[in-house]
Formats: C-alpha cells, sequence, structure tokens
C-alpha cells in the first residue's frame, strides 16, 4: 500500500499540472471529456473539465467513477445526459466481464443525474439521497431544459428519470466481499450531497463536498457555515488516505482540505469583517480573493461565492 500511495501521489501530483479549463476536450474519440483511469486498485475514475458544461466537453465537467469488484460494479454519478452514461458503460466493459448493479447519485445536479434514464432503461438501480431527490422532482426539468440547451445534439435520448432508491443517513453496501458505505455526511455543497467510503481501501469518492483544481461555487442554497463543520466534525475524523473530489483530479486530504474548508473559512473570515465595517452587498462582491486566483473557474465564480456568502451572513 506504501508503494502504491508513492505512485499514486507521482501520478495525480503530474496529472495535476495538466488540468486546466482552457482544454477542450482530452478524449475526443467518446462523449467523456478524459478516459478513465485507476485511482487505486478496482476503482476508477473518468475526471471530469475543471470548466463550465459545454458542447464541446459535452457536461462532463464532474467525475465519474466506477467501483469493480468480484460481484458487480458500482457506479458513481449517472452522468450529465444518456449519451454520457453510454460513453462511460462503454469503458466499464473494457475493463470488466461484470455486470453494473448499482449507480449513485452524488447530489441532485444534473451532471450527477441527467444520464439516469440510460441506466434505468437497463434495469439499473440508482441511489440518491432524499434531499437529492426532492431537488431533482422540483428542478429536474429545468435542469434537462438547460443541458439540451448547451448539449443540443448530444442530448438525444435523454429523459427525466429520478433516483428509484433513497436514503437518508447512510446506505451500506455489501458486493463481492467489499463493504461500502454510501454516506450523507452533513449539509454542505448542495442538498443531499453524498460521499462513497471504501474503509478497508481509505479511499473516498468525495462529491461536492471536496474541491481543488477549481474553485468550489457557492450557491443561494449552500450553506458555507454548515460545510465547514461537516467537514471539521464528519470527514476529517474519517481520515481518508485517497481522495477522488467531485471535481479534479483524485489527490489527498491535505489537499481538499485546503481548497475547500480552507477557501470557505477564509471567504467567510473576509465577508463577515465587510459586515462588521458596515459594508453592504455591492462591496462584498469585492472581498479580497487573490489567493485563490490560481483555481480554474475563478473568473466565474469568485464574485458570485463572495456575494452568495453575504446573504447567508448578513443574519447569522
Amino acid at each position: 500500500m506504501v508503494r502504491y500511495l508513492m505512485v499514486f501521489s507521482a501520478i495525480f501530483t503530474a496529472s495535476a499540472v495538466m488540468a486546466s479549463e482552457d482544454i477542450a476536450d482530452q478524449y475526443p474519440q467518446s462523449e467523456l471529456y478524459s478516459k478513465p483511469v485507476e485511482v487505486v486498485p478496482h476503482v476508477f475514475s473518468a475526471i471530469g473539465a475543471t470548466a463550465p458544461p459545454t458542447y464541446e466537453n459535452s457536461g462532463h465537467n464532474n467525475n465519474l467513477s466506477f467501483i469493480v469488484t468480484d460481484d458487480g460494479v458500482i457506479v458513481i454519478n449517472g452522468g450529465a445526459s444518456a449519451r454520457l452514461a453510454k460513453a462511460l458503460h462503454d469503458e466499464i466493459k473494457m475493463v470488466t466481464d461484470q455486470p453494473v448493479k448499482l449507480v449513485i447519485n452524488e447530489n441532485g445536479q444534473g451532471h450527477a443525474m441527467l444520464g439516469n434514464s440510460y441506466w434505468r432503461d437497463l434495469g439499473i438501480d440508482v441511489l440518491a439521497h432524499v434531499d437529492a431527490v426532492s431537488k431533482t422532482r422540483h428542478l429536474g426539468d429545468s435542469l434537462l431544459i438547460g443541458m439540451e440547451r448547451y448539449n443540443r445534439e448530444k442530448a438525444e435520448g435523454t429523459r427525466l428519470e429520478h433516483a428509484n432508491l433513497t436514503f437518508e443517513d447512510r446506505y451500506d453496501i455489501e458486493m463481492g466481499g467489499l463493504k461500502i458505505e454510501v454516506l450523507h455526511l452533513g449539509a454542505a455543497h448542495s442538498p443531499g450531497d453524498t460521499q462513497v467510503w471504501i474503509p478497508e481501501w481509505s479511499t473516498m469518492i468525495a462529491g461536492d463536498i471536496a474541491f481543488h483544481e477549481r474553485m468550489p461555487p457557492i450557491f443561494v442554497d449552500t450553506c458555507t457555515k454548515c460545510w465547514v463543520e461537516t467537514w471539521e466534525t464528519k470527514l476529517e475524523p474519517l481520515m481518508p488516505t485517497y481522495i477522488i473530489p467531485g471535481h479534479g483530479h483524485p489527490t489527498n486530504l491535505a489537499q481538499v482540505r485546503r481548497y475547500t474548508h480552507d477557501y470557505l473559512v477564509d471567504l467567510r473570515e473576509k465577508v463577515g469583517k465587510h459586515i462588521e465595517e458596515g459594508g453592504d452587498l455591492a462591496g462584498a462582491y469585492y472581498v479580497d480573493q487573490e489567493r485563490w486566483k490560481n483555481l480554474d473557474t475563478f473568473e466565474e465564480l469568485a464574485t458570485k461565492n463572495a456575494g452568495n456568502v453575504f446573504a447567508e451572513m448578513e443574519f447569522e
């Protein structure tokens, strides 16, 4: 395991240098943005673009992962479209003859669940947190329309299909002798954020609780105070060795802590000081975030994030 950790670190440190929101497509022969790589033995991930969803990246701007066991495959994220889901399935078939037995949506965002229709048409169960399903039932039509707008003909065959299995705090799986814990550690980036934890391999497919390489987006319904608390009280005690974040290359806990937890703490401190000094929303957009300008999507998200944190903290 120590030897594998050294190899892992070398490979993904080198790969991270290549990550850029300016690269339109790293795997042009497939609908996938990149070819799946084996992160740790039996755990694969197709790393998405660290950029907004576009026609060029086919909406593959998050990580689509899968776990191969001796009795089947578990897929994490349905994908942004039916065609993208099929492209991932084609890659799985090149790795193993084991059938896909379960798909897990990491949250209720379009790139996590709009491909569900492909998997459900194959009779495969899809699991998501109850809050994620509530979100897709409320906003699913707009998520689908938005994907159809940028993806054009690549949206063909996609229809809205919600997860048919739900959980609240955790969902335990044993497949091929491997124990897998599907967890909702607490409120974080978006409703129903889900983490897939493999204790035996100290590996977490973390979803959008963890970011690096690109700036974490903070939505209107994001509770950053909750996110920090969930991180400190629930994620940190697990001490995963390997982390596949929702976006960006596989890495370690220290790296995602720096670019997720530390970013949130820093932004909340800056906005909090701005509020204490009598600052308004217009001024909050310009709090100092220079420390984070190396992250992809900084230009798209920094001011929006500050505004949403101001709205959250104004009456805390």
